[in-house]
């Protein structure tokens, strides 16, 4: 039982997460060529915010929404 206002906000972190990890990968493979050092860690940077991105999807799956609560209304 989750408020509205968590629900929204795991769904915008989602988001964030996941786009960022896939941008992260991307500019390693334009960096990779230059300084393979700096690539693997966007590489692996990228890919676990990916991964935290689609276990955030799975959790958001598993939540139930509520009635509002006292301080969601205003």
């Amino acid at each position: 039982m989750t408020s509205k206002t968590v629900l929204k906000r795991i769904q915008n972190l989602v988001w964030v997460y996941i786009y960022g990890g896939l941008l992260s990968i991307v500019l390693a493979s334009f960096l990779g060529a230059g300084d393979s050092a700096i690539a693997w860690w966007l590489r692996a940077i990228g890919g676990a915010f990916v991964v935290v991105g689609v276990a955030l999807i799975f959790v958001r799956s598993r939540l139930s929404p509520t009635g509002p609560h006292p301080e969601d209304v205003a």
